[in-house]
């Protein structure tokens, strides 16, 4: 079995019980696999994300927000919850850490907590919320494509939301 690699991470300051700092760990997408859904900003094309342009765009990940809208059904970029600490491609899952500002949005971090980490024998994750990020410069290969191949993007965030809404059903979230 052969298990690949990629990973960024900016260091925050150790601050003992901070009142608004609670850690999350969860997968944002999953890489060279063509999406269960459209994404948001598509056009209706399912999406592929190459491991080429996950790699080259794990950087700017890094210090970007997380966000949420509260029906959990979309994104909101000015809804600000949390910060992205860590971003790493595991396989072929691309992997972020990082802290849900947890005492000005304490009913996400109950909502993810409630959503737990539930798992079933084949480990598959039952929660019910999951990830989705928020791109822009991105390049199709050929935007004629019934599935668009994205070869480049610049990530500029992510949300927390349904996995029913999300546009890879294998995405999750949970507290640390």
């Amino acid at each position: 079995m052969n298990i690949q690699l990629e990973s960024m991470a900016i260091e925050m300051p150790v601050v003992e019980r901070h009142p608004n700092r609670e850690a999350f760990r969860g997968v944002l997408t999953l890489v060279d696999v063509i999406s269960d859904r459209p994404p948001a900003g598509a056009k209706g094309h399912r999406v592929v994300l190459t491991r080429t342009a996950a790699e080259q765009g794990l950087a700017s990940l890094l210090g970007m927000a997380l966000d949420y809208a509260p029906s959990l059904d979309r994104h909101d970029t000015r809804r600000k919850v949390g910060v992205i600490t860590r971003a790493e491609i595991v396989g072929k899952k691309l992997e972020l850490r990082g802290h849900l500002f947890a005492k000005d949005f304490p009913e996400i971090v109950r909502e993810i907590g409630k959503s737990g980490r539930a798992l079933d024998a084949s480990a598959t994750r039952t929660a019910h919320l999951g990830m989705s990020y928020e791109i822009t410069e991105a390049r199709v290969a050929d935007a004629r494509a019934s599935i668009w191949t994205l070869t480049r993007v610049t990530f500029t965030g992510a949300a927390i939301l349904r996995r029913d809404k999300a546009a890879y059903g294998e995405t999750w979230i949970e507290m640390e």
